[in-house]
């Protein structure tokens, strides 16, 4: 039977993962195939649906970070542990590891933006020989909103984690500074093998990726998440159209020869 994309089916809820305040992970119950940056529609009868990245992936789960900042994420927040809700997706087109592999990668993500590349850090973070190296540059307002603190550890023996927050509040444990700080006194081998990945918040993409090429990587060496810019997932309702590009259905992950574009 031909799966209809239009219509959403029903996943347990199997976990609920409180990071803040107002940005939990539920882990939903899934088997399939999915990549890390991919994106589900989420949904509720009578309040409507919402696109949640996927953050996390395992053999019978999909993880959805979710931020309450609306009329369906505040209803889905009162769902817990064994409750159901209804899914659509996976959508869109994901980071391709094969990509990274065996180079020297950077992730710059801030925010909610570590949600959609968190499925990337896990992989190099489980396989230290994947990549010849793998920096992260994780960026959040405060102390208070660093989200997936259960896998700072993991990353930190496995691989270069750099978490900084806007303002450190008075905890002098944590370094205080924008993510593109970082990125001028990036060290690579050989640029020819560098590559990176930017997500987070518009302003903060677009000057991470003028930081990165300034560093010395080419456009072909970038790559990007248009995540925020997702609605039906099907290109039917155009919202996400930016010029002859149906964010939903050529990406959210865009090459930056393509990408920038997106940026402007």
């Amino acid at each position: 039977m031909t799966k209809n994309e239009y219509i959403p089916f029903r996943s347990e809820i199997k976990e609920v993962i409180r990071h803040t305040d107002i940005e939990y992970t539920f882990r939903m119950e899934y088997t399939g195939d999915v990549k890390p940056g991919q994106f589900f529609e989420v949904s509720i009868p009578k309040f409507g649906e919402a696109p949640i990245s996927v953050s996390g992936i395992g053999d019978d789960f999909v993880d959805l970070t979710i931020r309450r900042v609306g009329k369906v994420t505040n209803e889905v927040f009162e769902q817990y542990e064994g409750d159901t809700l209804l899914l659509r997706g996976p959508y869109g087109n994901g980071f391709d590891l094969e990509d990274y592999k065996d180079k020297e990668l950077v992730i710059v993500a801030g925010g909610t933006g570590v949600s959609p590349v968190r499925g990337v850090i896990d992989y190099f973070a489980q396989n230290p020989g994947a990549a010849k190296s793998v920096t992260v540059i994780a960026g959040f307002k405060t102390p208070n909103d660093i989200l997936f603190r259960r896998d700072l550890k993991l990353w930190e023996e496995n691989l270069r984690l750099i978490l900084t927050v806007d303002s450190c509040e008075g905890d002098p444990s944590y370094k205080e500074g924008l993510v593109t700080a970082y990125i001028p006194g990036l060290e690579f081998e050989h640029m020819e093998d560098a590559c990176a990945i930017v997500v987070g918040p518009p302003a903060m993409m677009r000057f991470s990726t003028m930081a990165l090429m300034d560093r010395g990587l080419k456009e072909e060496q970038i790559w990007i998440s248009q995540e925020r810019k997702m609605c039906c997932g099907l290109g039917k309702c155009g919202h996400c159209k930016i010029n002859d590009v149906y964010v939903c259905l050529d990406g959210p992950v865009f090459n930056f020869t393509k990408g920038r574009q997106l940026l402007d």
